[in-house]
C-alpha cells in the first residue's frame, strides 16, 4: 500500500483514519475537503480543485480522504488501495452529530477559515448532518457498484463495517518501507 484512498459517508471517520494511516506508513495525508473549500463555504472552481488534487497526489505515496467524484479519475486512477468505511447509519449519525457539536462549541477553524455554525448545521438545507443522512444509503449502492468496475480492477478494495474492524485492520498493518 502506497497510494490509498479512504472513502465513506460524512462522519464515518475518513479523516481520522487517513491521518493515522499516513502517520503509520510515513506518507503524506491529503484531505480533499481542505482542497475543495474556500472562504465562506464556497467550493473551489472545478479546474482549481483538480489542479490542487493532481499536485497533492503527484508523489509516489500518499493517503487521500474524501468522496469527491469529480476527482475520482485522479485519485482512484493512481490508487493501489481503497478503504471504505461502511458503518451503520447509527454509528455515522452519532459521530457526525458529536463531531459537529464539538466543532460548533469550540469554534474550531476548518478549511479556509470556515467554521461550523448552528444555522448551517440545523437550519440549512446544506446541513452536514442532513447530507450524511441523505447520502448514507446512496453511498452504499454507489461504492458497491464502483468496487466491481473493471477500470478499478488494479485496486485492492478494503471494506470495513465497524469502528472495531477498522481498529483491528489498522493494528495489523505493517509498514512496507
Amino acid at each position: 500500500m502506497q497510494r490509498i484512498v479512504i472513502i465513506g459517508t460524512s462522519g464515518s471517520g475518513k479523516t481520522t483514519l487517513a491521518r493515522q494511516l499516513g502517520a503509520r506508513l510515513g506518507v503524506p495525508f491529503v484531505e480533499l475537503d481542505s482542497l475543495h473549500w474556500e472562504p465562506n463555504w464556497t467550493a473551489a472552481p472545478l479546474a482549481v480543485l483538480r489542479e490542487r488534487v493532481a499536485l497533492a497526489i503527484s508523489g509516489d505515496a500518499w493517503v487521500v480522504d474524501g468522496n469527491y467524484s469529480v476527482v475520482r479519475d485522479l485519485t482512484w486512477g493512481l490508487a493501489d488501495t481503497v478503504v471504505w468505511l461502511d458503518y451503520s447509519l447509527w454509528v455515522v449519525m452519532q459521530r457526525i452529530v458529536r463531531r459537529t457539536l464539538v466543532r460548533m462549541i469550540t469554534r474550531e477553524e476548518l478549511y479556509s477559515g470556515n467554521r461550523e455554525s448552528f444555522k448551517n448545521t440545523f437550519l440549512s438545507k446544506d446541513s452536514i448532518i442532513l447530507w450524511s443522512l441523505q447520502t448514507h444509503q446512496k453511498n452504499r449502492r454507489k461504492y458497491t457498484e464502483l468496487m466491481s468496475q473493471p477500470e478499478y480492477a488494479h485496486i485492492t478494495m478494503v471494506r470495513l463495517r465497524s469502528p472495531q474492524a477498522t481498529c483491528a485492520w489498522l493494528a495489523d498493518l505493517t509498514p512496507q518501507y
